[in-house]
């Protein structure tokens, strides 16, 4: 079935390779486009598509495969990368004899407590600076300079300072932590619609009312966005700062795989890392459908 628009007493450019028995151009009635539709009662066309979450991992599978199969016939020695199915085996056995649970149970208290720490000093050091111009003076410069400083740097530093227990380790995610929390959230608040804050002069909100009614939801995106920043620069620290005199944790089991050449422990212990990493990560997904639920297409 074909529709035809037309219009009358049109003065068209010259037609190229128009089909036999088209109305010629300047003529009345002059065709403009010819639509192709289906047939009257004819059932829609159907496509074959796969969902967001099975093609995403068409990738991953594909890349896994070619690993085992790379491994199978000898173009990756074990010693090298170890294959995935003994990736497999070895993550089994380290549960089974309790190594794996309690090296993560050790990663994640140390991710937890900075993350506890340093979250809550970015944010508060963002809405002082924020706030106030005296504060932007005396924090943001500061904290400007400081992030530029390798934390990796400063590993000598929080070793000489705090020892090599847990604080020094602790302290190093902190850091980490508290800068894209703080860079995040100052800049939410300093892009915070002016006209804000005089409808706040108008209805006569104090300073405290117009941080809790105006400041914080304004600023609870970038926050947000902080935070997921913030949750995947302390799992990267945390190699680093396990590294450190550590007894326990994943870091730990890496250093000593490294010194007997296990492969397959380290990439065991690599997984564990990205699959905590995407599971922190979905978190804070899911936290903001949850807070950000009054913006406009969610």
């Amino acid at each position: 079935m074909t529709i035809s628009l037309t219009r009358s007493d049109a003065v068209l450019p010259p037609v190229i390779d128009a089909p036999a028995g088209a109305t010629a151009p300047g003529s009345a009635g002059a065709t403009l486009i010819r639509l192709r539709t289906a047939a009257p009662g004819a059932p829609p066309a159907r496509r074959f598509r796969l969902s967001g979450g099975p093609s995403r991992l068409i990738g991953v599978a594909l890349l896994i495969g070619f690993w085992e199969l790379a491994s199978f016939l000898g173009w990756i020695q074990p010693q090298d990368l170890a294959a995935p199915t003994a990736v497999l085996s070895t993550g089994a056995h380290l549960i089974a004899n309790g190594t794996l649970p309690s090296a993560l149970w050790a990663s994640l208290q140390r991710v937890f407590w900075g993350l506890a720490i340093g979250v809550p000093i970015g944010a508060a050091l963002a809405i002082a600076a924020g706030l106030s111009r005296t504060g932007e003076r005396l924090i943001d410069s500061n904290i400007q300079v400081l992030r530029f400083v390798p934390i990796i740097g400063l590993e000598s530093l929080f070793v000489l300072w705090l020892g090599v227990g847990e604080t020094a380790k602790i302290s190093m995610i902190t850091l980490g932590v508290m800068f894209p929390t703080y860079i995040n959230t100052y800049a939410a608040i300093r892009s915070i619609d002016p006209s804000y804050g005089e409808l706040a002069d108008v209805v006569g909100l104090g300073r405290w009312a117009r941080i809790r009614r105006i400041v914080l939801p304004a600023a609870l995106p970038g926050f947000l966005v902080g935070l997921r920043l913030a949750m995947a620069v302390a799992w990267l620290l945390l190699v680093f700062a396990e590294q450190i005199n550590a007894s326990s944790g994943l870091g730990f089991l890496i250093v000593q795989a490294q010194t007997y050449f296990q492969s397959n422990v380290i990439v065991v212990c690599l997984a564990c890392y990205a699959i905590l990493g995407l599971l922190t990560d979905v978190f804070v997904r899911a936290l903001e459908g949850v807070l950000l639920r009054w913006q406009p297409g969610r």
